[in-house]
């Protein structure tokens, strides 16, 4: 059978994955109700790592990054923060999301919980052999490389509050991929930051920037401002980067009280075309003198004329 169509698997398989588990789970002491005999549960004591090694952390990527369920990551967050191990604070990208850090106590708790688990580690790893560990790491590497391959990326998108060289090199790759004639002066970047009714976003994944996007007045045109160098690596297409990039921006133009979103592109930038027909922009007349412009498009955003 293709390794492109790998269909069901042979119920021998899953018995011995299911064997595993069971063995692993209880050699890991993960059935214990207290993760390391210690005052959390397996689950708090994740949440407790990822916010302390994930910049940018939401709610929603929690719950992306754990495949649990919204309701329950709310009521485990409601509970670290009670107890002032986490800090929430309104995200400046969505103001609907809470941007989660840890405490000082949370800190010496994920610090704590760090040394626990290496020594627990250690004690078992002691009584394997030097090549028997190097094959348990390889094989471990392998497992997750497998079952990794169909997972989405997780995506986070930040609001710049300031320029820096990940911002340049973005918009740099940006300009040479569609060949920009008329290039942004750092200048004009840091006043599109500082500006009201503009912004500009940075797409993550984990710590490399993947994506770009801008937003700038229109001053010619009432509570109008314009999408500029939207842009996704090709390394990082297919996991809906624009579309969460793009949610970003309109979201914030919202909030400034913007009603429309104005866009120039040119006839060879189809897919890219497309993603902003699917996402509501319509044809308009020309509104700027941008010379490599052939195409011009505006979204309304807001209830009004």
């Amino acid at each position: 059978m293709s390794d492109r169509n790998p269909g069901q698997a042979p119920a021998e398989q899953i018995a011995l994955v299911r064997e595993f588990n069971r063995f692993y789970t209880a050699r890991l002491g993960l059935l214990h109700k207290r993760h390391l005999d210690g005052e959390f549960s397996l689950t708090e004591a994740r949440i407790l790592y990822e916010i302390g090694t994930t910049p940018r952390m939401t709610a929603s990527t929690l719950q992306s990054i754990l495949e649990l369920d919204a309701g329950y990551i709310s009521r485990l967050l409601a509970a670290l923060s009670k107890n002032r191990l986490i800090k929430r604070k309104t995200s400046q990208v969505d103001g609907r999301e809470k941007q989660l850090t840890l405490t000082a106590i949370g800190e010496k708790a994920v610090a704590r919980l760090n040394t626990l688990s290496t020594q627990q580690l250690q004690g078992m790893l002691a009584k394997v052999s030097a090549t028997d560990r190097q094959a348990l790491v390889a094989s471990l590497q392998n497992v997750r490389q497998i079952l990794s391959k169909n997972q989405p990326a997780t995506i986070q998108i930040e609001r710049l509050t300031s320029i820096n060289k990940e911002t340049l090199a973005i918009f740099e790759e940006y300009y040479d991929a569609v060949h920009v004639v008329q290039r942004d002066k750092p200048d004009s970047l840091r006043k599109m930051i500082h500006e009201s009714g503009s912004g500009i976003w940075l797409a993550y994944r984990g710590n490399e920037v993947v994506g770009c996007v801008a937003l700038r007045t229109l001053p010619s045109i009432p509570y109008a401002s314009e999408c500029k160098r939207l842009y996704v690596k090709p390394s990082a297409r297919g996991h809906h980067v624009a579309d969460q990039l793009l949610d970003a921006q309109e979201e914030f133009a919202r909030s400034q009280g913007i009603k429309w979103i104005y866009l120039d592109s040119y006839d060879d930038l189809k897919a890219a075309i497309a993603i902003y027909e699917r996402r509501g922009y319509q044809r308009c007349k020309r509104y700027n003198n941008n010379p490599q412009a052939t195409l011009f498009m505006r979204k309304k955003i807001a209830c009004g004329s």
